[in-house]
């Protein structure tokens, strides 16, 4: 049965709450995806689509009538207007969706892959960037550790062009639970550091591997460089003192993807 919304009912509420209320999102443990590459991603990777809103427009495009069709989720219908204000833009989104948080549990990881740890971030556009390049170079996971930005804020998934979805997200409290994973596996752990001692070329990047990168302005937490069995740096000429951590990260994954090719 399709459900009509026509006005900002409770419903719409708790929706557009989502946008803004980091909270609320984890509280009903579900975020909004905005824009035909993710919510198709979402669905190709087997998250959970809670509910498919659509603006009620009488001829849906080829993929959204697709999706639209197929979907197993409440499908709603609301008011161009509202479908406006949840999709953030000035026109109206085909289609919107509602998807279900997985849970923060380690185990969910594959031991024998990469793992890609960002520590503290505070931005969720860095957030959403290492998210698409850890998919563009074949990580199998990102792990976002301590009070960070939200994996699950539309700024991130709208910054990672979808690839967030592409990935094993957990959220944990600190370096001490990934550790706790990470050791019975053998798991070898690569921190991301311009003082490192070693050049990310001359670093041994294959086999089980976690590759951790620290905060924006200070980098990774003391712990978490006691851990690290290599810290790599990229070697820079020019004025620059350092690199965007996103950045640093992306190099880093590229260069373990060219190894583990």
């Amino acid at each position: 049965m399709t459900i009509r919304i026509t006005s900002r009912n409770a419903r719409f509420q708790q929706w557009e709450a989502l946008l803004h209320n980091r909270t609320k999102r984890h509280r009903q443990r579900e975020f909004l995806v905005q824009g035909v590459r993710p919510i198709t991603l979402a669905i190709e990777h087997g998250w959970t689509v809670r509910s498919l809103i659509s603006d009620g427009r009488p001829r849906l495009s080829t993929w959204a009538g697709g999706v639209w069709e197929s979907t197993t989720a409440e499908q709603i219908v609301m008011a161009p207007e509202l479908v406006a204000e949840l999709g953030e833009k000035d026109e109206p989104s085909e289609l919107l969706a509602v998807v279900e948080m997985p849970a923060d549990d380690l185990t969910r990881l594959d031991p024998t892959g990469l793992t890609v740890v960002f520590d503290r971030p505070s931005q969720p556009g860095n957030l959403g960037t290492l998210s698409r390049s850890a998919d563009a170079f074949g990580a199998t996971a990102l792990v976002v550790t301590g009070h960070a930005a939200d994996p699950y804020d539309p700024r991130t998934v709208r910054s990672s062009t979808g690839s967030l979805f592409a990935l094993t997200v957990v959220r944990a409290p600190s370096h001490r639970e990934v550790l706790s994973w990470a050791e019975p596996h053998g798991i070898r752990v690569v921190g991301t550091d311009e003082t490192g001692g070693v050049d990310v070329r001359d670093a041994d990047l294959t086999g089980p591997l976690i590759v951790v990168v620290g905060n924006e302005t200070v980098g990774m937490t003391s712990a978490w460089r006691e851990a690290c069995d290599a810290l790599v740096a990229i070697p820079m000429a020019g004025s620059a003192s350092s690199l965007n951590a996103a950045t640093a990260g992306s190099i880093v994954l590229e260069e373990a993807f060219r190894q583990r090719r």
